[in-house]
């Protein structure tokens, strides 16, 4: 294949990518809904919906607690999740250890 597509002008080119995209989008939500398919036999093999499963979610609805404070602005905490905060960062290019903010 490689060598048909070194004889593809660029246009020609442009419009396989074009298709390619398109076809990747389809890929995907037709993916998801087989995936959605599948998850949902599965639920109601015990007896359940997908949304009573969600509902029961550990994580529904939760926050992490915070682990880190802020030693300068006590209110700005962080769970150790995700990004870190601003505060953070320069807190530790400031010599700090991460230790010494925790909670």
């Amino acid at each position: 294949m490689g060598t048909e597509l070194e004889k593809m002008s660029r246009k020609e080119l442009l419009d396989l990518r074009d298709q390619v995209e398109k076809a990747i989008v389809n890929a995907e939500k037709r993916e998801r809904k087989e995936a959605l398919k599948a998850a949902e036999k599965a639920a109601a093999e015990f007896g359940f919906s997908l949304s009573e499963l969600a509902e029961d979610s550990p994580t529904s609805g939760k926050t992490a607690r915070a682990k880190y404070r802020n030693p300068a602005d006590p209110k700005q905490t962080w769970s150790g999740r995700g990004r870190k905060p601003q505060w953070l960062h320069d807190a530790l290019q400031s010599g700090a250890d991460i230790s010494d903010l925790e909670i």
